[in-house]
């Protein structure tokens, strides 16, 4: 029986198919490889809820860890107030502060440059997880230990 195929080899194939089917093995097919994330965020807030939400999606594997007093999380990471949002990530050595957009934070972790993080400063509208009427334009700006800050983008 040397074209036979198992039970379970059958199976394995039905299911990556349904998988398929569903739109859910996009990330398996294209060997996106899952990056984790970890998110520090009040347990209450709704858009930090949204921006998990929308990272994860992008691929990256997020444990969120609530708590509701951020200043000494700030502090330990050098997120001084005119940087400060509402919650503060780690991925890859790196600190993202605020409502950064997911594809500058996968360019941030491509091109590794010398900096502590990226932050959207404050609550804006229109950036991913505060979406609503009339957005505003925004600066991602990149900042070190320091508190030395640059225009990483505009959006």
């Amino acid at each position: 029986m040397a074209n036979s195929i198992s039970r379970r080899t059958l199976l394995a194939q039905g299911s990556l198919a349904l998988l398929g089917t569903l739109g859910l093995a996009r990330p398996l097919a294209a060997g996106r490889r899952k990056t984790p994330m970890v998110v520090y965020k009040d347990p209450g807030c709704g858009c930090c809820e949204q921006w998990v939400a929308i990272m994860q999606r992008e691929g990256f594997v997020v444990s969120a860890r609530n708590t509701s007093d951020m200043e000494p999380i700030k502090r330990r990471y050098h997120v001084g107030p005119s940087l400060a949002s509402c919650h503060t990530a780690l991925v890859e050595g790196y600190v993202i502060e605020g409502h950064v957009p997911a594809d500058l934070v996968q360019k941030l972790l491509r091109e590794k440059p010398k900096v502590l993080g990226l932050a959207v400063p404050g609550m804006v509208t229109g950036s991913p997880g505060m979406e609503g009427p009339n957005p505003q334009h925004y600066q991602v700006l990149s900042f070190d230990a320091a508190g030395k800050t640059a225009v990483y983008a505009r959006r």
